[in-house]
């Protein structure tokens, strides 16, 4: 991809939830982030970030609850 495409084309949901997921454990390439920065609108990343949060409470929830009776 070229420097201009790239700044057109906006984020996959895939690319958004793969840094978002990347950002829970902390780990992000320098590439990946600056191409966020540049493609992702911040609106999205807090969406999906708040929605995966929420999900990934929801887990741990259920899974203590199986472990735990």
């Amino acid at each position: 991809m070229t420097k201009q495409e790239d700044k057109q084309e906006p984020l996959s949901f895939l690319q958004m939830v793969g840094s978002i997921l990347a950002s829970f454990f902390g780990v992000q390439s320098s590439e990946n982030r600056e191409r966020d920065f540049k493609r992702g609108k911040a609106k999205q990343f807090i969406a999906v970030g708040i929605l995966m949060t929420i999900v990934w409470y929801g887990v741990i929830y259920l899974i203590v609850n199986v472990v735990l009776p």
